[in-house]
């Protein structure tokens, strides 16, 4: 339900128009929407609670969007998006048509930046700052609010390290809630906490504005004493601060649920140029008793009751298990038998279920931070002493880290197990999100294998089959939500390299699938066949090495081949199955293989149910049949 003081609020504008009392209640009304609106339109809820204070002032205080707000990583943006002229859409966040559940450039203009991935905000900001200056407008603020363990992402340091330097008019907000999806890790998380925590500076910090009546002296005092005790604090911390030695002045930490202080200092930062950081400490899921007890879960919840917090759950008893649960007890029973496996994950345990790993073997499961090309090197090192690293990356994230896989990894040939958890189409979190790219960026780089299984039991067979000796660099792909079977334990076994296995032999038209996506074809092809059409059926399990021998028996039998991947078509699993063929176009004489291939278009995929925009894509059960029935009419 809108508040009386909310639903007059159509744009920063006419938040601008309210007195800075009133505030504090718009920021209650504000949290309670939020809360009360994703409980049956679920979404990212912990991370934007504890954002709600930060989004008013920043919108109050600065004139945007002309000013620019840079939101790292975007799922900290719902109270912005509300307070930017989405509030009545709010209700259709990360649905199929509705509004993103990050920030987008071709949404809003509001939205200064695209940020579904972390640690871009810096770099971004410093670009925009940039920018200005070249076109003679020093009047422009740039604002990058980093939280929810985005400063731990190696972009963000090089961008502080130029950003310092560089005497540009850019404003970082750190928001420190001390986590990220999971707790976070490191030693910048460390050094926060010894900023924030340091008994000596706030004894003496209390002690000062007590004695010198802080609380009643006007504005310009107050500042002159909070910036005094900013400047004391480094002296008193053993060593010297980090930003202020990279070129920022420093300035904080601040309450970031106090929205008049927020104001206040946000409104005195924006008359000082050149580089500024500005630490506030928050509380991810502010303001919700569930998502402070439990910000974990919390980050990004389901469904839940508005008034209790309490999470709803469907009865998934008789249901398979996540492949993300799969591979998170499937490494456990190998690691216990090999004690030469480690978990390596970037700030993803829970998402990727090596938490169950880092619960039983802690000293064996390793969560590195947001960093993919740390994660990768790091395996990369334990794989050259011996190790067998199990490092697993979202599909979407290892983009990040191409370079490290080429050289650190494929290059010197080391037993890395790189897991690519929701590789395909994922669904609300949508094109920043969708592991589209992978076995075409992969697909290139000499020594991998690249396989992905069709169901949990094959996965399990690939995780035992790229933990053997001398196995080389190994890619195992699969998707986002629920396996196959509720018997989901089976005895694994030793998959031959390269080779795939036939379903179905048929007449006239071949399917060739990999991964997942095959249980959509199966579905097409045994419809087919119940119809009278005996379409063969392959399930081709690698895609490099491809299955010479299988593609060659295939290419005798059926003279149409149609290929279906969760991938994108240019460069992927078809690609590499019509290259072959017309590669052995003479070899086969007159006898000529036509080459159907679905997957993903040529396009960035919008967010929505999986089912729906598989179906966009023409790679569900339905566009599968209606395609191999054009093609056996043919």
């Amino acid at each position: 339900m809108q508040g009386v003081i909310l639903e007059n609020i159509n744009n920063p504008e006419e938040l601008r128009k309210l007195p800075v009392s009133d505030l504090p209640e718009l920021a209650h009304e504000l949290r309670n929407y939020i809360v009360d609106t994703l409980a049956t339109h679920p979404g990212h809820l912990a991370s934007s609670l504890g954002t709600v204070e930060l989004s008013i002032a920043l919108h109050y205080v600065f004139n945007t969007p002309d000013d620019k707000v840079i939101w790292d990583v975007g799922h900290q943006a719902y109270a912005h998006k509300i307070l930017t002229g989405r509030r009545d859409q709010f209700h259709t966040i990360r649905t199929y048509g509705g509004i993103s559940g990050f920030p987008r450039r071709d949404e809003s203009p509001y939205d200064a930046f695209g940020t579904g991935h972390s640690s871009t905000s810096v770099s971004a900001a410093l670009g925009m700052a940039t920018a200005s200056k070249l076109k003679g407008d020093t009047s422009r603020q740039h604002i990058a609010v980093i939280g929810d363990g985005a400063m731990t992402g190696g972009e963000a340091f090089e961008a502080l390290n130029n950003a310092g330097v560089s005497k540009a008019n850019i404003l970082v907000i750190l928001n420190d809630n001390g986590i990220s999806i999971d707790k976070a890790v490191g030693g910048l998380s460390r050094y926060l906490v010894k900023i924030t925590s340091s008994q000596k500076y706030n004894r003496l910090k209390e002690r000062v504005w007590r004695k010198t009546g802080g609380d009643e002296k006007p504005a310009k005092g107050r500042n002159f004493i909070s910036k005094s005790l900013a400047a004391l604090k480094s002296s008193l911390l053993s060593s010297s601060n980090l930003f202020e030695s990279l070129g920022f002045r420093y300035f904080g930490p601040v309450d970031g649920h106090d929205v008049q202080q927020l104001v206040e200092v946000l409104s005195s930062l924006r008359k000082l140029n050149g580089p500024k950081l500005l630490h506030i400490v928050t509380k991810k899921g502010k303001g919700m008793r569930e998502a402070e007890r439990n910000p974990i879960t919390y980050h990004a919840p389901g469904k839940y009751d508005a008034e209790t917090g309490i999470q709803l759950h469907n009865d998934n008893a008789h249901q398979p298990l996540k492949y993300q649960d799969v591979f998170g007890r499937t490494i456990i029973e190998l690691a216990e038998k090999n004690d030469r496996i480690v978990g390596i994950t970037p700030a993803m345990p829970t998402g990727c279920s090596l938490n169950m790993m880092m619960e039983r073997m802690p000293n064996r499961a390793f969560d590195v931070g947001i960093a993919e090309q740390h994660a990768v090197t790091f395996a990369a090192g334990l794989a050259a002493q011996g190790m067998v690293p199990f490092c697993n990356i979202y599909s979407s994230f290892m983009q990040r880290a191409y370079d490290q896989v080429i050289h650190d990894v494929a290059l010197q040939k080391l037993n890395v197990v790189m897991c690519l958890d929701r590789a395909g189409l994922v669904g609300d979190d949508g094109p920043t999100h969708h592991g589209a790219f992978d076995i075409a960026f992969f697909r290139p780089i000499p020594n991998l294998t690249i396989c992905a299984p069709m169901d949990e039991h094959e996965l399990r067979d690939m995780m035992y089959t790229a933990q053997l000796e001398n196995q080389g660099p190994f890619v195992i792909r699969y998707p986002r939500g629920l396996s196959v079977h509720p018997d989901w334990r089976n005895v694994m076994h030793n998959l031959e390299i390269g080779k795939g296995r036939c379903i179905s032999e048929g007449e006239k038209v071949a399917v060739l699938t990999i991964g997942h996506i095959g249980n959509e074809a199966a579905k097409a092809v045994e419809q087919l066949r119940n119809e009278g059409r005996r379409v063969g059926h392959y399930d081709m399990r690698f895609v490099k090495p491809l299955d010479s021998g299988l593609l060659d028996e295939i290419a005798k039998k059926y003279s149409l081949v149609l290929t279906v991947e969760d991938g994108c078509i240019k460069g992927g699993f078809g690609s590499a199955v019509l290259e072959y063929y017309e590669e052995r176009r003479t070899e086969y004489g007159e006898r000529r293989i036509k080459v159907k291939m679905l997957g993903i278009p040529d396009c960035f995929v919008t967010h929505g149910p999986v089912p729906q925009l598989q179906s966009d894509c023409g790679i569900d059960a339905g566009s599968i049949k209606r395609t191999i029935i054009d093609l056996w009419n043919e």
